[in-house]
């Protein structure tokens, strides 16, 4: 391995990920994976073996030719953190090396929660998730609502905390836990929660719908998050909404509480149940003789026609407490995008409910610490 050590770092751990992915189970594939020669595929191996990051089991013999050696990662090398949050609560999971889920927590928010009550919540986390893990913490992720900088490691706003703006989170985590700190807006985590825990795994061009707290979108093309010039793709909650007579942006419309209320008939100001997923789920077999649900219904149509215009996406998950609405809602909303937009007849968007739950957000933070994670070339 002649190539430059920091050149050497990125090579090892992408050849952790695509074992970890189990796209490469043997030297073979991942010499194909890589393009490496075999010989330098096999020195990459080596060293993970030897650092204690990947273990060569038995010999599997295949009905013609060489036996192949089985490639996994050890599950025991150590573990990642993901904390993801909105302004009800916060969700923080450990997943151990192999990508196994360790531990989930969930700690809701009173209302009018702060950013010292998130940042002071976060720190908590960390405790409770080190008492069922075990090796070293290497890496934490956190999904973060509302406009981020990935690069500078700063949370700029989110609407839905007054006080959160310009937070240095990835500074006083890593002053505090002593490990690298990637940050992403939460939906995009989710997407890669997706793919590496859900149904994404199967594409490399998708899209996730957030009608949570707010309404945002995470767009994966080619297999690559699309993140925009300035970090903020995705966030057409804060569009102007004046269709259906509506005012305001368009989370003010279509969030997950807004859309209970509608449903309901209630008031713009009215408390909305501390679990929508239950909710709605309650409400599933009767909501399409609801009034509102024809209004609903086209709003979401609507904005599902002008994203498939837009991004031609292959998949739509839909994330958040509408999933409980399952299939009858997404083929409505399918079917009205087409009313909306005769021009998408051969391309008819396709949305379907996640089946990760409110997991998702954590554990594709978690996801990206394990993806941006590299080792020490000195790595015992």
């Amino acid at each position: 391995m002649r190539n430059k050590p920091e050149v050497q770092i990125v090579l090892l751990a992408t050849a952790i990920l695509h074992v970890r992915s189990k796209r490469a189970e043997s030297r073979t594939a991942l010499s194909k994976l890589m393009n490496l020669s075999p010989s330098t595929a096999g020195l990459y191996i080596d060293d993970l073996i030897e650092k204690k990051f990947v273990v060569e089991s038995g010999l599997d013999q295949g009905a013609k030719g060489r036996p192949k050696r089985h490639l996994e990662v050890c599950a025991d090398a150590g573990w990642f953190a993901g904390i993801e949050f909105n302004a009800d609560r916060l969700r923080a999971i450990s997943i151990d090396f192999a990508g196994k889920q360790i531990k989930s927590i969930v700690t809701p928010f009173a209302h009018g929660v702060t950013r010292d009550d998130v940042l002071r919540e976060i720190d908590q986390s960390f405790a409770v998730l080190r008492q069922d893990s075990q090796g070293p913490l290497l890496s934490i992720g956190v999904g973060v609502p509302g406009v981020v900088d990935p690069l500078e490691g700063i949370a700029i706003n989110y609407s839905f905390i007054p006080d959160w703006q310009n937070v240095p989170i990835v500074q006083r985590l890593q002053e505090r836990n002593g490990v690298s700190v990637k940050i992403d807006n939460n939906l995009r985590a989710i997407a890669l929660a997706e793919r590496w825990f859900g149904a994404g795994l199967a594409h490399d061009d998708y899209t996730i719908l957030g009608p949570r707290s707010g309404f945002g979108v995470a767009m994966v093309k080619h297999g690559q998050l699309i993140c925009g010039a300035h970090h903020g793709a995705g966030e057409i909650g804060r569009w102007h909404w004046p269709f259906e007579g509506h005012t305001g942006e368009l989370h003010d419309n279509l969030s997950a509480p807004s859309i209970w209320r509608r449903l309901n008939s209630e008031s713009e100001k009215a408390s909305v149940p501390r679990d929508l997923y239950a909710a709605y789920e309650s409400m599933k077999a009767d909501v399409a003789e609801r009034p509102q649900w024809n209004s609903v219904v086209s709003d979401f149509g609507r904005l599902l026609g002008y994203l498939q215009l837009l991004l031609d996406s292959k998949m739509y998950f839909l994330h958040g407490p509408l999933t409980a609405l399952g299939d009858v809602f997404c083929k409505a909303v399918s079917d009205r995008a087409l009313e909306w937009m005769p021009g998408l007849a051969t391309k008819r968007p396709n949305v379907v409910p996640s089946s990760m739950g409110d997991d998702a957000g954590a554990l594709g933070a978690a996801s990206l610490a394990m993806e941006s994670w590299t080792p020490s070339l000195d790595s015992p």
